[in-house]
């Protein structure tokens, strides 16, 4: 169901009331910051523009003639149809409906995508050329800060995968052991052997483990960040995890890999070469986000999964683990859930999870339902990220 979540001022003596309140909050959030309004647009879209500034960031709803605007046409902004790209300016969404704005002349779908590909380039061209912005940085750090320091001590206690059973020799029981006939003659006692697992192993790992990240930075998280901050979060875990696994190269090597309606491959991070300072850190979180902002709509969820799968099970390493991001916007695209579950578990090599950060309404906690069990997660806060991380490692290990 849909509404307007309102508070009211509570008065002295309330507490009955107040505890009621707190329940509530408790078990559906906090109110959104930002609403969505269904609308029409009737209007016919012309050239795909950026749009006028509006010094005083006043909302504008429909119209083709501000950038930042919801509901309207032709300018950069949400909800409308046959602007270049994505643009949020912090307001309400009027969003016009899909059959609106799939009914753009395609000579017009081209020039707005042509024009949002010349403003992602250049947009990648400043994030490379700007200097280090700190207080940018810590607006992904800062309220991860706990859990960066829970991810280093989770990296640092990793153990070898569990590995296959074999003969312990110069036992004191089991078989005997015909290598020691000899020493069985004269009187030694180790003399035997059983099967089992070697005492070394849990202990050094000879390979580290290989982590592949396959994040979503299609258009619906930059759409839908005003609504519940999924984008926001996105990029807090992926600053947790290039923070938390600085300097433990020898136990986990991880790629960042992204996936949009545009894309189902895009490397932001390469486990050769992870980003060894801030700048290069938040370079990799600027890039997530502008590809969200610039990209085509679609989904690409399943190619990217396959290819994410495939990538992984060529790794030389201890354990190969992919953990898929998702914003849940499937039914979209009519992509069946049992689609992916039977990827997830195309390639008994690679252990793949699907971690949930955003929804609209349950459709994230059905398709976990979908999913292989112990497989896939719902979580709308980054605190749980460490717990969720040492499940899936703790899973592995006892595959």
């Amino acid at each position: 169901s849909s509404g307007i979540n309102a508070e009211w001022p509570l008065r002295p003596g309330d507490e009955r009331l107040a505890v009621s309140y707190d329940t509530w909050r408790s078990m559906v959030g906090d109110p959104p910051t930002q609403l969505n309004i269904d609308r029409d647009s009737g209007e016919d879209v012309t050239d795909p523009k950026h749009g006028k500034i509006d010094p005083d960031n006043t909302p504008h709803v429909g119209g083709n003639t501000w950038a930042g605007g919801t509901g309207g046409r032709d300018t950069a902004g949400l909800g409308g149809k046959g602007g270049p790209y994505r643009l949020d300016a912090g307001h309400n969404v009027h969003q016009l409906s899909d059959e609106e704005k799939n009914s753009v002349p395609d000579e017009v779908q081209k020039a707005a995508r042509e024009m949002g590909q010349r403003a992602f380039k250049k947009r990648l061209e400043e994030i490379k050329m700007s200097e280090y912005d700190a207080e940018r940085y810590n607006s992904f750090v800062k309220s991860v800060n706990q859990q960066i320091t829970s991810l280093k001590q989770l990296a640092a206690g990793l153990e070898a995968k569990q590995g296959d059973r074999v003969w312990l020799k110069n036992q004191t029981d089991g078989e005997l052991d015909d290598a020691k006939l000899v020493e069985g003659l004269t009187g030694e006692r180790n003399v035997y052997k059983r099967r089992g697992q070697p005492e070394e192993k849990g202990l050094n790992m000879t390979k580290p483990k290989h982590l592949t990240l396959l994040v979503d930075v299609s258009g619906s998280m930059y759409r839908f960040n005003g609504l519940d901050q999924r984008l926001q979060r996105e990029l807090e875990l992926m600053a947790m995890v290039m923070e938390g696994l600085q300097g433990s190269e020898s136990r986990v090597r991880y790629d960042i890999i992204g996936h949009s309606g545009e894309n189902p491959h895009i490397s932001f991070v390469n486990r050769d070469m992870p980003p060894d300072n801030e700048k290069k850190r938040l370079e990799v979180l600027e890039e997530m986000h502008a590809h969200s902002q610039f990209c085509w709509s679609g989904d690409h969820t399943v190619d990217a999964l396959n290819q994410a799968i495939k990538h992984a099970g060529a790794q030389e390493a201890d354990d190969r683990i992919v953990i898929a991001f998702s914003d849940a916007n499937l039914k979209r695209y009519f992509i069946n859930p049992k689609q992916i579950a039977s990827t997830m578990t195309k390639d008994p090599a690679v252990s793949v999870f699907m971690i949930f950060i955003g929804s609209l309404g349950d459709e994230a906690e059905q398709l976990r339902r979908v999913l292989p069990g112990g497989k896939s997660f719902v979580t709308m806060d980054t605190k749980e990220m460490p717990t969720i991380l040492q499940q899936i490692f703790t899973s592995t290990m006892i595959q």
